[in-house]
């Protein structure tokens, strides 16, 4: 699995959930479902076609960031885009999957794990499991069913992203146990501890805006921003293609995967000068006949 991920080499990230739409990249309490609304149907065939475009080979979503409202119908909690007071009605995961299979992509999810690290305010599970009436036990177990809940319901996912999961929320031989006794995806974690990042802890190590050492041989993949912030911002601008080239080239020779966020704004869309830069990147690409090389290869 493992070799088999360092072959995509080329992912796009999207940080979308309700912090979109409160302006915060980190949601504090809980807001109101209502708040998350798009005012139509979302284009996830969009998504997929920048994506495409770019030359990536995957896609990873926000299926539950800090907010702790959820991107698909999850059994355990009303707190989703399915919630009555919630205008969407629709199954986003689902929509992002049809969209990225049908254009040959793998798609993989994003989850946030309610570490101890976290102030009170920031809630991150749905209100069934406040974490100001829960343990950090009654927590994880929740947490658990909801991840089950995703790789049971969507079978084309193949990849569970999994933010602030570390030695603080469980061991990683717990950890572990419990991916394992899933269908078989691949998993990685995103350490709490910035001395920590890069560490393996499941099957990838990931480093968030910050490079590999030099020589590094683990599979590992390298999480980077095409604008200013993970998620959408009024006015914020689109990095270049040649910036963002030069560092999937260093992470490509640092056995490294490059994950690539763009954000979608409040109508679901990416601006266009992201989705420029994507195409101009997958010219680039093209024109070179090779996607970034890996030592060796």
């Amino acid at each position: 699995l493992q070799a088999d991920f360092r072959k995509l080499e080329f992912g796009l990230f999207m940080h979308y959930n309700m912090a979109t739409y409160t302006g915060d990249e980190w949601v504090k309490g809980y807001h109101d479902p209502s708040l998350f609304d798009p005012g139509g149907k979302i284009d996830t065939d969009a998504w997929a076609d920048a994506a495409v475009s770019a030359g990536m080979k995957y896609a990873v979503l926000t299926a539950k960031h800090v907010s702790g409202f959820c991107l698909w119908d999850s059994q355990y909690t009303t707190y989703d885009v399915m919630h009555p007071d919630c205008p969407y009605q629709r199954d986003i995961v689902a929509q992002f999957i049809q969209s990225f299979k049908s254009r040959g992509l793998k798609v993989g999810l994003y989850y946030c794990w309610r570490h101890p690290g976290f102030k009170k305010e920031f809630k991150v599970l749905p209100p069934e499991c406040d974490p100001a009436t829960h343990s950090l036990k009654q927590q994880n177990d929740f947490q658990k069913k909801q991840i089950a809940e995703l790789i049971k319901n969507y079978p084309d996912v193949f990849y569970i992203w999994n933010d602030a999961l570390d030695d603080k929320v469980m061991p990683a031989a717990e950890a572990k146990q419990f991916f394992g006794n899933q269908r078989q995806v691949l998993t990685s974690s995103n350490w709490w501890d910035w001395g920590k990042k890069g560490t393996p802890f499941l099957d990838i190590g990931i480093k968030e805006v910050r490079h590999f050492p030099a020589g590094h041989t683990a599979p590992g993949e390298t999480c980077w921003k095409l604008e200013p912030g993970w998620f959408w911002k009024k006015g914020s601008k689109a990095g270049n293609a040649n910036g963002i080239m030069s560092h999937m080239a260093k992470a490509s020779a640092r056995n490294s995967n490059f994950l690539l966020n763009v954000a979608p704004d409040k109508k679901g869309r990416f601006g266009e000068a992201s989705t420029a830069t994507l195409a101009e990147i997958g010219r680039r690409l093209k024109a070179q006949k090779i996607t970034p090389k890996r030592p060796g290869r």
